[in-house]
């Protein structure tokens, strides 16, 4: 188990109050490595929520996990922009994944988290309604993305991964922030 101020196996941070599953002790992942073949490639991914949707996230890309802290707002930023936060002197862009999916904003909760990711050399925060645990999958059981996409975020997909009866969403993080928007994502932060 993760814990306060532990240091995962790829080194990814998490708060002080967060406890994730990590991929090594959790129960399905347990099933999962006796899923898959020996010698097969597993990869490694943080789950988490938006919605009804539960999407994964490299965990290579993955800096830390941080409760919602106060997010200043910026002045004509993209909508998606939901302003930066000031992450120990660093000044970080963080994107409403709702917003970017298209989703109807909510309420933030308890669970509302700030997931940094690195995206082509920057960090970046991506704004989650949770984070659930840290995923070993076989490469595998991760499919291409659907020829229609119309889930939310399907744009932004890599692929589907199976693990039992759930799927995750696959995010594609530079699609996410697509070169034609680093001009307004680096103004942000000046």
């Amino acid at each position: 188990m993760i814990t306060a101020g532990d240091q995962g196996e790829e080194g990814m941070m998490i708060d002080q109050t967060d406890h994730l599953p990590s991929a090594a002790s959790s129960a399905s992942n347990a099933d999962v490595d006796q899923e898959a073949g020996a010698g097969e490639e597993l990869c490694q991914f943080v789950a988490c929520r938006i919605g009804s949707e539960e999407f994964a996230l490299d965990v290579l890309s993955v800096q830390e996990i941080n409760r919602v802290a106060e997010i200043t707002r910026v002045p004509k930023a993209p909508s998606h922009v939901e302003g930066v936060i000031n992450l120990r002197g660093r000044i970080i862009p963080v994107l409403n994944l709702r917003r970017r999916f298209g989703l109807p904003d909510i309420e933030r909760t308890a669970r509302s988290r700030i997931v940094v990711v690195s995206v082509r050399q920057r960090l970046v925060g991506l704004a989650v309604d949770s984070v659930e645990e840290v995923l070993r999958i076989p490469r595998s059981a991760i499919e291409p993305p659907p020829a229609v996409g119309t889930a939310a975020g399907a744009e932004y997909t890599q692929g589907v991964g199976r693990v039992h009866d759930r799927l995750l969403i696959v995010l594609d993080l530079p699609r996410l922030l697509m070169p034609a928007e680093q001009p307004a994502m680096d103004a942000v932060v000046r």
